[in-house]
């Protein structure tokens, strides 16, 4: 919501002495947000009102014209234009040298054709003006000023420029601040100022009867709580006085004609939505709020043709619809040059009805807006007599007494009870009554004895906890002692499942990987993308009941898909090398259960030039050790048609299976668009937080030195090297402190079908140097064990 200070000052309450800043910061902590804030003269600077002294022909071009211009500082400024409409005597605007014009436009001296022009005079275009604001002016032209003006005065306030345009964030339960009288209440409230109130005040006398020319029928009383109007004869149509125009052009509305800016002015100030329509065009002079029926259509003021649909509330006559009930009139009863007599529409429609309505029809207005509020059925009747009231103070026709006032639903007044010892406690204040009142009463909410009577406008005041917010944003929020917690308090902290998901989180990161986050429903599809067979479990998928659609209709069972997208769309994106991460939660339905099983996996995902298998099991064994849990087993996997066969491998811990790892099958790849090799992990989080083992403790440093042997055996080519490490480590004994593999040899002098594996072994004693004897016991123990149970025999 829009509001210009210059009309706040001059018709509600007069804060001309504070400072813009000062005036949004105030607001904003009494309750009302400001958004922005803005001064109209701030992209037209250094531009002031010229009389033309004299003009010449200029000697080098034939349409041209030297212009001496008095801009009120001595002597006249000489200026060069291709105006033709400019003579000696008129008043112009004159942007000098070193001036700036809306859109950053910067004017300096310069020379045309030889003669020296130190600026230009300005179109209204120029100024960011068009002929609604000046309607006397020429579109084509030097806007030649018939303002009460002198030369040398500021453009900026001949045309209404000097003004702040403030821009308020309005909550949807404060319908009445949707308006400048209802800003201008909180204005008065925020800064204890007294608040200018003004009734409307009508004449009437206009000849004829208003029950005679004027019958008005609610036939749908649900959605019309309230329908108020007024009739104007003999209406003399022409452009707005100069002082509401600006008015409306600051709060950002085009003026138009005096009616039609009176309704817009009336709903910028009241918050009242109006509307005009040409009697002429009322059959019978009967206006009927109802339904629309079957096949009905109307073509609105914008020259659409809009198709109603039943039940949409309409302003028909006997014959046809002429207007979308708080919506936009038809143009069947637009006022026209020619309009000779204007009814006056102020109604209250049901909000959610006129929603519906404008949404249906793609058509949501500034109207529609303020009713979707549910705006105080009680503002009909003040804003209808405001409109009139303006039309007898325009001159713009004659006004009939009485009014057509149609109630359906008034609301019953309302009281709540002031509990100032509930407030305090709420607010953690020690407030007296009296002040409580006082606040109050700064925002017009009357309180007799401890009742409070809630206005009509301020539907948003049920209970005890509204009206403490009133006494605490005028008391000042920042006003209100800071107080520790009453009662038992929790002492705050991660748990322990989230310190280890920090943990994990962490150590991927210092591994390379960046996070990401997907969403948890899936499309069915993504099975098919990972070739899962038909016959796995993990296609029991529980469904949504209103998915957004298809592709995100299931709870994904495998996080894996989630992760193959994001890396396919990087890849799309031609990033060259993608590490990625993610903590994902799975939904594994539960035979006879309601609600699933809900475990994290962490997924990996890479690809670039320089992954491969070997380095994510690296990187996965870095992972598992910083995690603290112990040393994982990883058999070779043929199986998984996700993975390729030959580069993947499973991970289990003391026998519990975590998951898989390896390089994605190149037609899983190629199904989501990638060619070259992606390398990927999913590991069972939950599953693995259960296995962590207890605290690291300090371990001293050695005292007696290590042995270390090396042994290379020859074995079949489809023993594995962890077989042949498990068979070492259980035949080493106590001694044998670790095994490093550090050679693989197929060759010469090795059989076909066979491979040479090559170990360092690291013997070590607590209590004593080993000799040779020692060494030699285990590496023929283990020599032994490895003949004896995997046939590989010492190369």
């Amino acid at each position: 919501m829009k509001l210009n200070r210059k009309w706040l000052n001059e018709e509600f309450v007069d804060l001309s002495g504070v400072p813009d800043r000062e005036f949004v910061e105030t607001m904003t902590i009494a309750g009302q947000k400001v958004e922005t804030y803005e001064r109209l003269d701030a992209e037209l600077r250094n531009v002031v009102v010229g009389r033309v002294v004299s003009i010449t022909r200029h000697t080098n071009s034939d349409h041209m014209w030297v212009c001496q211009i008095d801009v009120g500082a001595g002597e006249p400024v000489q200026i060069v234009t291709g105006a033709q409409n400019v003579h000696e005597g008129d008043l112009v605007p004159v942007a000098q040298h070193n001036s700036w014009l809306p859109g950053g436009v910067h004017i300096t001296k310069g020379k045309l054709r030889g003669e020296v022009s130190n600026g230009m005079l300005c179109s209204l275009k120029e100024l960011g003006l068009t002929l609604n604001d000046f309607p006397y002016a020429i579109e084509d032209g030097i806007w030649i000023l018939q303002e009460d003006c002198k030369p040398g005065d500021d453009i900026n306030t001949v045309i209404g420029n000097d003004d702040t345009v403030v821009d308020f964030e309005i909550t949807n339960n404060r319908p009445d601040c949707y308006s400048i009288l209802g800003l201008a209440r909180e204005a008065a409230a925020a800064f204890n100022k007294p608040m200018r109130h003004h009734d409307p005040v009508v004449r009437g006398g206009a000849a004829g009867e208003l029950s005679e020319l004027l019958e008005v029928e609610v036939p749908a009383e649900d959605l019309c709580r309230r329908y108020t109007a007024r009739m104007v004869r003999n209406v003399k149509i022409a452009p707005s006085p100069k002082w509401l125009r600006q008015r409306l052009r600051a709060n950002g509305v085009r003026p138009i004609n005096n009616i039609v800016d009176i309704t817009n002015y009336v709903m910028l100030e009241y918050g009242q939505p109006m509307h005009a329509f040409d009697y002429r065009y009322v059959g019978s002079g009967k206006i009927i709020v109802r339904r629309s029926e079957p096949g009905e259509v109307l073509t609105t003021l914008d020259g659409n043709v809009r198709t109603l649909t039943p039940g949409m509330l309409v302003i028909a006559d006997e014959t046809k619809p002429i207007g979308l009930a708080g919506i936009m009139g038809g143009e069947n009863s637009e006022i026209m040059d020619d309009t000779v007599d204007v009814v006056f529409e102020s109604a209250n429609f049901n909000g959610t009805s006129i929603r519906q309505t404008a949404l249906a029809l793609g058509m949501r207005t500034e109207a529609s807006g303020k009713f979707e509020k549910n705006i105080d059925p009680l503002l009909t009747l003040p804003a209808v007599d405001r409109a009139c009231e303006l039309v007898e103070l325009l001159g713009a026709g004659e006004v009939m007494d009485g009014v057509i006032d149609v109630l359906n639903d008034i609301p019953e007044p309302r009281t709540i009870e002031l509990e100032p010892d509930r407030i305090n406690a709420l607010l953690g204040t020690d407030i007296s009554e009296a002040d409580m009142v006082e606040y109050l009463r700064r925002l017009e909410i009357p309180v007799e004895g401890h009742e409070i009577r809630v206005p009509s406008w301020r539907p948003d005041l049920v209970g005890m906890a509204d009206i403490a917010e009133e006494v605490g944003r005028l008391f000042g929020y920042n006003n209100i002692p800071t107080t520790t917690f009453r009662g038992a308090a929790t002492e705050g902290g991660y748990t322990e499942a989230m310190k280890l998901e920090n943990r994990a989180g962490s150590l991927c990161r210092s591994l390379g990987y960046s996070e990401i986050l997907t969403y948890s429903f899936v499309s069915p599809s993504i099975f098919d993308q990972i070739r899962l067979p038909e016959d796995s479990s993990l296609r029991n998928a529980m469904r949504i009941q209103n998915p957004l659609g298809e592709d995100a209709s299931i709870m994904r069972t495998v996080a894996l898909p989630s992760m193959l997208a994001i890396l396919a769309r990087n890849n799309a994106y031609h990033n060259d090398a993608v590490k990625l991460y993610e903590l994902a939660k799975v939904y594994l339905p539960k035979p006879g259960q309601t609600l699933p099983d809900e475990p994290k996996h962490l997924v990996l995902g890479t690809y670039g030039e320089h992954e491969d298998f070997f380095k994510m099991k690296g990187e996965i064994e870095a992972f598992l050790r910083g995690m603290n849990v112990p040393e994982a087993r990883y058999t070779a996997e043929k199986h998984d048609p996700t993975f390729h066969p030959g580069r993947c491998a499973r991970v289990s811990v003391g026998g519990v299976d975590l998951g898989c790892f390896g390089q994605i099958h190149p037609l899983v790849a190629r199904s989501y668009g990638i060619d070259g090799e992606i390398f990927a992990a999913e590991l069972n989080f939950t599953a693995l937080l259960s296995l962590q083992l207890p605290e690291k403790t300090y371990t001293p440093l050695p005292k007696y030195p290590a042995v270390t042997r090396d042994i290379a055996v020859v074995c079949d080519e489809a023993v594995t090297v962890a077989a042949l490490s498990d068979c070492i480590r259980a035949a080493g004994g106590k001694l044998l402190r670790s095994v490093e593999l550090f050679d693989i040899y197929r060759g010469k002098g090795i059989a076909s079908g066979s491979k040479s594996a090559a170990f360092r072994l690291t013997l070590r004693a607590d209590d004593r140097t080993l000799t040779d004897a020692d060494s030699d016991g285990v590496v023929s123990a283990v020599l032994a064990a490895l003949e004896k149970e995997l046939n590989a025999k010492l190369r």
